[in-house]
């Protein structure tokens, strides 16, 4: 829904997004079983000659990148692929696809998220210390540019995942180019990053800053929202956007998303609220409320720390929330409560009464 409301061409830019949906077809009863596999399955919606360039980036990253300046890097290459690539410190290794690269960034080793000592030494770069004198690797991002022809062949396979297989697959095989990336890159595909890196963005120098004018960040038009409304609340770095109703409450480092409610007396820590898509009519929240489910937001007294709260979770009053104390893992699933990475999460839709405490 982002990409699809966000990105709309007039029509004569020439330019326009499609979205197309996982699907089963005559050629295959399955779903997608890997990125490989995603765009193989949809390699029937792409036309196109052997050297137009197709271009891949991961759905749960975050990143500011000129995608143009990655293609005139490949274009200049003469190379099949061109790997995205960004200097790690070597103690992050073991979680990362690592490439080696000769004197013109020619890409002559990939191993996937390596745990082997020896072969994280051998990827080990000493030019790519850094400032401190800690060793580095070069770390593929999961952005790829690729001649036609080559995806083409390269998914003529039974390989599902372009990290664990096609890409070591192709080493020797095609000429392969590295472009390093050297801004802000994270991967957000665990609670535990998607947490850190929303938070993160309340620090009074966030290392990724969507309030950069020269390269704004586009996403669906919410004009049609209220500004947020804060009653006597007390409030220590935090994102509070549109449509929000905040009583008298403590936020501390959190984010607070769209439509979100937040009670009297609440003290949030350590949060992310990911807000509703809508907002319950007082008649709504009574009748709610009389068959025992609490309103849309927080209630009145409710405390939550180290939490990602997820969209339309209803949490009542005097509720006591914090994955302290608890091993990871841990769940209730009749509240749709869960422990992940040290961080408490609350599912979307989530009920939570009133008292509820752990």
């Amino acid at each position: 829904r982002h990409v699809q409301e966000a990105y709309r061409f007039d029509r004569f830019g020439g330019g326009f997004v499609e979205i197309l949906s996982a699907e089963q077809t005559e050629m295959s009863d399955t779903w997608y079983q890997g990125t490989a596999d995603a765009v193989r399955q949809n390699l029937v919606h792409l036309q196109g000659g052997d050297d137009d360039i197709f271009v891949i980036l991961s759905g749960d990253q975050l990143f500011r990148m000129d995608l143009k300046a990655f293609v005139q890097d490949h274009v200049a290459s003469g190379a099949g692929v061109t790997v995205a690539a960004k200097p790690v410190p070597s103690s992050e290794a073991s979680a990362l696809g690592l490439l080696r690269v000769d004197g013109s960034g020619g890409i002559v080793e990939f191993v996937e998220k390596p745990t082997d000592p020896e072969v994280i030494a051998r990827l080990t770069l000493p030019k790519l210390d850094d400032a401190e004198g800690r060793s580095r690797c070069l770390a593929s991002m999961g952005i790829y540019a690729f001649r036609a022809k080559v995806l083409r062949e390269a998914l003529a396979s039974e390989h599902t995942d372009f990290g664990k297989e096609v890409i070591p697959g192709l080493v020797g095989k095609e000429a392969l180019n590295s472009h390093i990336f050297e801004d802000y890159w994270e991967d957000i595909g665990t609670v535990k990053a998607f947490f850190e890196a929303n938070l993160r963005l309340v620090d009074p120098d966030p290392p990724f800053d969507f309030h950069d004018l020269e390269r704004p960040i586009f996403t669906t038009p919410i004009s049609n929202l209220p500004s947020a409304k804060v009653q006597a609340c007390s409030m220590d770095r935090t994102i509070l956007t549109s449509g929000s109703l905040v009583e008298n409450a403590k936020l501390r480092r959190c984010v607070v998303g769209v439509r979100s409610v937040i009670g009297d007396n609440v003290t949030l820590e350590d949060v992310v609220l990911m807000g509703s898509d809508l907002i319950e009519s007082a008649d709504e929240a009574r009748n709610n409320t009389a068959c025992g489910k609490p309103p849309i937001g927080v209630g009145d007294g409710s405390v939550i720390r180290r939490a990602i709260v997820d969209k339309n979770a209803r949490i009542g009053c005097h509720v006591r929330l914090s994955p302290e104390g608890r091993e990871d893992g841990w769940v209730d699933q009749e509240k749709g409560l869960y422990v992940r990475d040290g961080i408490l999460v609350v599912i979307k839709n989530a009920v939570v009464p009133d008292n509820y405490s752990f």
